[in-house]
């Protein structure tokens, strides 16, 4: 840990000594590693001389209880932030008798907390307040809920303030969540493989649960509760029936053991087929009386062992999974035959939106709105449809789902994806904040100007008390939880984002670098700056204006632009840029596959005019010529080049950026943060290459005056080979 700005002597007795608070308090072990990314975004250095002192006369004293999990869990933590943040933890008594004391608890628990705060009593039940007090005429800071898991979320934020150097006088703070379940999806698999996981093995130890409770399972808890997050789904989408079996139900309900304290319930993914591969039907038909009796059973078999369980999580009739439109029926009635088995027990379904048939759609864009926005007001109550940000297959950029506005009587729960399938797995730095401010942010005019996708996954656009919000998984069994350091800021701005859409990205980056990195300003400034434009980056030279679906088969790891043939044809890159000599891009105007007719009209208005459209989404939704004039004056091949060698310098200034704070970063960090720039670099020439070498053939377009040909010809490209990158579906 280092105190940038101090002397060398003092940073380390500084260090010295908030380790021995803690080791001796019992709160942590010794670090494999000074410095390995483990910590993530709490690791709680030391504060900077002379900002200490000013801040341990704020924290002299604690007062937390202990007499629930939750509660010991808040102690536990505050002792622990404080500890390391302070270079000792604060005196733990049962009243103050100093100024400077931290009073946390809820109006029920604490009298103290009834006369400080009584109106926490009036909170959400996860939300919390943090105001400046006087106790007893003595300066003091009160942390408050209407639950114990408020005040866990409450401190939280409280040590976020300290960690990011903000005052802790005059606070007034409020805070309860927008979105009711804000959770992550976790695509891993019961032999530990990762489904589009780079970052190790999945942290689940399927074979030692439920006798060996890893800690990280506790440090993963702390992590989410962190940010606010309440709900883990701990299976792939891509189910095994194998579960919801009994043994594995054991393994279920150990994990939720260790959730629980933290406010995070478990969710599992139901195979659909399950009554026919664990119960021995012969239908899985959701109207069929046995098949909704097994249910029934499982699910309250389910509910004996683990009281607080979330739900399931359904992919049905998607990418060869069972569902029932196998028997004829809707994805409604599949949905609602789970809906009615959970509801007693307070249970939710969280049924997928991502559909697209075995059968060659005209634009596979436009399937999902178009089988479920008919089924609108036909879910049971405790159903939320769980909708892709983009109407493809989380893209580096993507129009927003058109169903987003189009079913006012449904929930509908957003789903990003946090791990980069897309966007350079986890070598390539991509800040996702951006991606998902940009669509959260997105005006779906369903009730007229204001009516942004956050307001329909919040629910106040239609008036949802059930609402949710889901991020696909990046952790792994890696060290450092998600394969880079910087992979990790997009598990924290998911986090962040579930909590309150509407936060700012750069806000969110710059907390992060703070907790993560360095409070020093040139870190802040140009570590900020990197992540900022670093997503936008991706798309250049992945693909600019609206291309997509470019990646190898399979794997996607790499460009792809000529992948063509195959079972389908909308497995293809071929399917989706549409390159011919005469232009580029998919026609989902009006006069094409009429997707735009999905959005709402003053939407759909600006999508289907070329002229008005956003640059960005320009080959989205039209095929347009080669030499197009565009906004820049270039015509379309010229600006698509241009764009192209703007994210590979992009990527050459960030790693210059880092480079030049290689005395500011720990050497650990610093050096694999370092290695993987410099492979993003080469991975993005090769990116930029590649696609112009294959999309000149249809242009037949000179390169724009500075701008180098390839290196190679066209073929060399189209021959390498990537078997065994991670991550693919198996």
């Amino acid at each position: 840990m280092r105190v940038p700005g101090a002397p060398r002597r003092l940073r380390a007795a500084a260090g010295a000594a908030a380790l021995a608070a803690l080791l001796l308090a019992g709160l942590v072990a010794a670090p494999a590693s000074a410095e390995d990314g483990y910590a993530l975004w709490l690791r709680y250095a030391p504060i900077e001389a002379p900002d200490a002192q000013a801040y341990r006369a704020a924290a002299t004293q604690l007062v937390a209880g202990a007499a629930t999990p939750t509660q010991a869990a808040t102690r536990d933590e505050l002792l622990r932030g404080l500890g390391g943040l302070l270079g000792a933890p604060p005196r733990l008594l049962p009243y103050p008798t100093a100024a400077g004391a931290i009073v946390v608890g809820t109006p029920a628990n604490s009298p103290l907390v009834a006369r400080l705060a009584p109106d926490a009593a009036q909170l959400d039940r996860e939300g919390y307040l943090i105001r400046s007090v006087r106790i007893d005429g003595r300066p003091g800071t009160v942390v408050a809920g209407r639950d114990d898991i408020g005040v866990l979320h409450g401190a939280f934020h409280l040590l976020r303030l300290l960690q990011t150097r903000q005052p802790l006088q005059g606070l007034d703070l409020r805070e309860s969540p927008r979105i009711k379940l804000r959770v992550l999806n976790h695509w891993d698999n019961l032999d530990r493989y990762v489904e589009r996981g780079y970052a190790g093995q999945s942290i689940w130890d399927w074979h030692r649960l439920p006798g060996w409770l890893d800690p990280r399972y506790t440090d993963y808890a702390r992590a989410n509760a962190s940010l606010g997050l309440n709900g883990t789904v701990l299976n792939n989408v891509n189910a095994n029936a194998e579960i919801l079996a009994a043994p594995y139900l054991e393994k279920v309900a150990a994990l939720a053991g260790v959730m629980r304290p933290y406010g995070i319930r478990v969710y599992l993914s139901a195979r659909f087929s399950a009554p026919m591969e664990l119960g021995g039907l012969s239908t899985a038909d959701p109207l069929d009386p046995a098949v909704r009796r097994w249910w029934q059973a499982k699910v309250d078999e389910v509910y004996a062992r683990i009281p607080d369980f979330g739900g399931f999580l359904v992919k049905a009739n998607s990418e060869g999974q069972p569902g029932p439109q196998d028997y004829g029926r809707s994805h409604a009635d599949g949905a609602n035959l789970l809906a009615d088995v959970l509801a007693p027990h307070g249970g939710v379904v969280m049924w997928r939106a991502f559909v697209y048939s075995d059968e060659e759609p005209e634009d596979r864009a436009r399937q999902a709105y178009s089988e479920f926005v008919p089924l609108d007001g036909r879910f049971r109550d405790n159903v939320l449809v769980q909708v892709k940000n983009g109407p493809v297959d989380f893209q580096p950029r993507e129009p927003f789902h058109p169903m987003f506005g189009a079913m006012p009587k449904t929930p509908l729960m957003m789903e990003f994806q946090v791990t980069k399938e897309y966007l350079g797995f986890s070598t390539h730095l991509a800040y996702l904040g951006t991606l998902y401010r940009e669509t959260l942010a997105a005006d779906t005019f369903a009730r007229g100007e204001g009516s942004t996708v956050a307001r329909v996954v919040d629910g106040s656009l239609h008036g949802h008390a059930l609402t949710g919000i889901a991020g696909v998984a990046n952790i792994g069994s890696d060290r450092n939880w998600s394969g880079s350091h910087f992979d990790q800021a997009n598990w924290y701005a998911f986090g962040r984002l579930a909590w309150n859409p509407d936060l700012d990205a750069r806000d969110i980056a710059e907390a992060w670098v703070r907790m993560t990195f360095s409070n020093d300003p040139r870190v802040v400034e140009a570590v900020v700056a990197m992540m900022m434009a670093s997503r936008e980056a991706v798309v250049d030279y992945t693909g600019a204006l609206g291309l997509h679906h470019l990646m190898a088969r399979g794997h996607h790891y790499g460009p792809g632009p000529w992948v063509d043939g195959g079972p389908r044809a909308d497995w293809t890159s071929v399917y989706f840029h549409r390159a011919t000599r005469e232009g580029i891009g998919f026609d989902r105007s009006r006069r094409g596959s009429n997707a735009v007719s999905q959005y709402a009209a003053p939407v759909a208005e600006v999508f289907d005019d070329p002229a008005r459209v956003p640059e960005a989404l320009l080959l989205w939704f039209h095929h347009v010529p080669w030499d197009r004039p565009m906004r820049s004056g270039r015509p379309l091949w010229d600006e698509l080049v241009v764009r192209y060698d703007r994210g590979v310098a992009q990527v050459a200034a960030m790693r210059a950026a880092w480079d030049g704070l290689r005395d500011r970063i720990d050497p650990e960090r610093h050096r694999q943060v370092a290695a993987f720039l410099a492979i993003q670099e080469q991975e993005a020439q090769w990116w930029r290459d590649a696609s112009i070498a294959y999309f000149q053939a249809f242009s037949r377009r000179p390169l724009p005056a500075g701008h180098a040909p390839p290196p190679r010809p066209l073929a060399d490209y189209e021959a390498l080979s990537f078997p065994h990158a991670p991550g693919d579906g198996r």
